[in-house]
């Protein structure tokens, strides 16, 4: 028979094992939120980009319907897209060729003038 030994072994974590894996699941957490408010930030993004193309390419319509030659210069519209509040300026710039205008549209988001957020190019042609 063994004797039995005063000290026995207890069964469990020590404080130091549990402090570690509370800073492992911390740590893996915080990543976490990290990369969701990423994605959210990259989502918004898109989300901006994709409205600003729409409006851009409504008032690229919006003059080719006109069908008449547009004259140089700059102009700016606003032009909402859902509920984001856009700005539309518009440049048109004579090219070499007299019967042939260039067309620029850069869509800007409204609460922050000094971002373009997407440009588009179009040429117009004088029948």
């Amino acid at each position: 028979m063994m004797p039995l030994s005063r000290h026995r072994r207890q069964r469990g974590f020590t404080l130091l094992e549990v402090l570690v894996a509370l800073v492992i699941v911390g740590t893996a957490l915080g990543a976490s939120l990290r990369a969701v408010g990423s994605l959210t930030q990259n989502s918004d993004g898109l989300r901006s980009a994709m409205m600003a193309t729409w409006s851009a390419e409504n008032h690229l319509v919006r003059l080719r319907l006109a069908k008449t030659f547009p004259q140089t210069g700059k102009r700016t519209v606003d032009c909402p897209q859902g509920d984001l509040k856009l700005i539309c300026e518009e440049e048109v710039v004579a090219t070499p060729n007299p019967r042939i205008r260039q067309v620029r549209v850069n869509v800007y988001d409204a609460q922050y003038p000094a971002r373009r957020i997407v440009r588009l190019v179009l040429l117009s042609f004088n029948d």
